[in-house]
């Protein structure tokens, strides 16, 4: 069980392991801003427009955008707190569209999306941007100073290292995409330096695995990747779903996606984004219109992306995240250090949780809405932190409609669930999304509405659970409601008739493994990982990121890939290259065998999904086809844990003649 004892500001002693924190806590610990002090619902909610186009070659039959990744400064925090040093996405041909979070990418179904994703992290004078936080260089990371030989590999040091500071390696993961190439996936030792004028020439300047997706991806394209970028395509020939693109550079997830980089990535069209109105037979209306190109002013949108992150703050305006093992858990070394006398890596910390929270860019935003029907697409865009979301009025009238890849078999309303005793609730791990309309109709003109989240502080296990700190992390955004401006023709959910969905059937199993592994020298997590399983012995078989690659279905392939937790905490398990269907949860026993009976997927789980809970104790099986031959990767969303060897290679077909160190 991963837990931070850096929650409790007056621990001095190291507790036993496994731990749970007591009810009575202290404010969560963060950086030098407390957040107490940042004002409430001072800033409206931004709401990102589309991302701009760039004009596509001759004869292109594809949308085509050329996208960097850029440092700037963005008021996140209210004033008279200053602005914050942030990275994310923009159009190069558009400097202004540079925002945390990035534009939409609005896609449509079977038209393919191209993408020239750029390394633009450097300054002025075309020198290299070192990270905005502290890179741990003794984990399995990049390691871009290792050298064409040392790259992708964990480096042997003699004494504890600092952090390191040179030129950052990037590459962009499409979040929830599927039947895409795996040149185009952004694999995690497929990334790139920035085309920096003064990077040291022993540095590797791309990965492992660039070269040769380099070599696939222009045969597929005939576009040459340049120095500093590399060019992805997708297809979108799957249904109409809430994706997201962000970082995914091995090792370093956790810091890239913190520093910003993150955008929706919203596929429309075709037969699975057809809604009735059961009322009448006819084609239904769905809260909108959605953000699109140009100036957002005088707009009323009622179609809204939004992005719940937990962040903390210095006075300064900066990002804190922690630069030291001790924060997590005061697992301090005494001489000589962390290194050679623990196995705990100096910096990496098993979870973070800040103690702020901000929604599409802003600490504790407010929208006003009209009393009408408005449809939200939630993302837990989190490292760590589990989302329980509830409305703290109850007349509030909302139905979940879809998931991650696309709409549910048929609306679910939020207010009727009763998760873990908790009414009215939506329960949303690291890189979730829920598609919800949420009605305001019925809420007096004047009303304030606050979204809440009562998922607790630490690393989630299930239920009971200890909640959320009430004045901080305990509250996401508000909603002011004000008179309706004009009639709402949306059509009321209960009435939508969402598409058919066909279940998956037949599938071989194959049996994985969440471990956590302990560390030799002190009562704290050394790394997580995965595994396989053998459910004749009950035992477990720990593989790290480096070990040979042990899952690899046939092309056309359906598995059942059945995920024994082993550990004390629930984790969310992303695949990537599919979407899975949720098959049932069974308990296990002593001897980590199923025991008793399989419970059926919870009513916001019975689509087709990418990202699932996986909670301690159990086995979650999910069943997938495998449709597109490649090289992919499938791993725990709680990002701290998958650059500490929490994520594996898997291969679809034939696997590639060069492996993986």
């Amino acid at each position: 069980m991963f837990l931070k004892a850096g929650l409790l500001a007056t621990a001095t002693v190291s507790l036993p392991w496994p731990w749970r924190l007591p009810d009575a806590r202290a404010a969560i610990a963060g950086g030098s801003l407390n957040p107490a002090d940042i004002n409430k619902y001072q800033l409206p909610l931004v709401i990102p427009p589309a991302m701009p186009k760039t004009d596509v070659p001759s004869g292109g039959t594809f949308d085509n955008y050329e996208i960097a990744v850029r440092q700037f400064q963005q008021q996140i925090l209210p004033a008279p707190h200053p602005a914050t040093t942030v990275w994310s996405y923009g159009s190069v041909n558009h400097p202004s569209t540079f925002n945390y979070p990035a534009f939409t990418i609005e896609a449509r179904h079977r038209f393919p999306v191209r993408v020239k994703w750029i390394n633009d992290l450097v300054d002025l004078n075309g020198k290299y941007l070192p990270h905005l936080l502290a890179v741990d260089p003794t984990l399995h990371w990049a390691n871009p100073p290792g050298g064409s030989d040392g790259r992708d590999m964990r480096s042997a040091f003699n004494s504890t290292p600092g952090r390191y500071t040179g030129p950052v390696p990037i590459v962009t993961h499409l979040h929830g995409a599927a039947g895409v190439g795996d040149e185009s996936d952004g694999y995690a030792e497929a990334w790139y330096l920035p085309n920096a004028v003064n990077i040291d020439p022993s540095y590797a300047k791309v990965g492992t695995w660039y070269e040769y997706f380099r070599s696939k991806a222009q045969q597929k394209f005939g576009q040459p990747w340049t120095e500093g970028s590399a060019v992805f395509q997708y297809p979108n020939d799957h249904r109409a779903a809430t994706l997201w693109y962000h970082d995914h550079t091995l090792g370093m997830t956790r810091l890239n996606v913190y520093a910003g980089p993150a955008g929706f990535y919203l596929v429309r069209g075709g037969p699975d984004d057809e809604v009735i109105d059961s009322r009448s037979e006819t084609k239904a209306i769905l809260p909108g219109p959605a953000p699109a190109l140009g100036d957002a002013s005088g707009i009323l949108y009622h179609e809204i992306p939004i992005v719940i992150q937990d962040r903390s703050f210095n006075i300064d305006g900066s990002l804190f995240y922690p630069d030291s093992r001790a924060f997590f858990d005061q697992a301090t070394a005494e001489a000589p250090g962390y290194i050679p006398g623990t196995d705990l890596s100096p910096i990496w910390n098993p979870e973070f949780f800040g103690n702020t929270m901000v929604v599409n860019g802003r600490t504790w935003p407010f929208l006003e809405v009209d009393q009408r029907r408005y449809r939200f697409r939630f993302l837990n865009g989190c490292n760590s932190r589990f989302l329980i979301l509830k409305f703290d009025n109850p007349k509030i009238d909302a139905w979940q409609v879809g998931s991650e890849a696309g709409f549910l078999p048929s609306p679910v309303r939020i207010n009727d669930l009763n998760v873990g005793g908790l009414g009215g609730v939506l329960v949303m791990s690291p890189a979730e999304r829920a598609d919800v309309i949420v009605d305001f109709t019925n809420i007096p003109a004047g009303t304030s509405v606050l979204l809440l989240n009562l998922g607790p502080d630490e690393p989630f296990g299930g239920f009971p659970l200890t909640k959320s700190e009430p004045a901080t992390t305990g509250q996401v955004m508000q909603f002011r409601v004000v008179a309706a401006s004009g009639p709402d023709p949306s059509t009321p959910p209960q009435f939508l008739k969402l598409p058919t969905i066909t279940p998956l059937a037949g599938g071989s199993p194959r049996p994985l493994a969440l471990i956590e592994r302990t560390s030799a020298f002190f009562d704290g997590p050394h790394e997580a990982e995965l595994g396989t399983f053998d459910t004749s012995s009950g035992r477990a078989t720990e593989l790290e990121w480096a070990a040979s690659i042990t899952e690899n279905p046939a092309v056309g392939a359906t598995e059942v890939w059945e995920v024994f937790n082993l550990t004390e905490d629930a984790h969310p398990i992303h695949i990537h290259e599919i979407h899975f269907q949720v098959i049932d949860r069974q308990a296990l026993g002593l001897d980590n065998r199923p025991t008793g009976h399989p419970r059926p997927p919870d009513v916001w789980e019975t689509g087709f999904k990418d990202t699932v809970i996986a909670y301690p104790g159990e086995v979650t099986r999910v069943r997938g086809q495998f449709n597109i031959d490649g090289l992919f990767v499938w791993h725990c969303h709680i990002v701290e844990h998958e650059d500490n060897e929490m994520m594996r290679p898997y291969a679809i077909g034939p696997i590639p003649d060069r492996l993986p160190h």
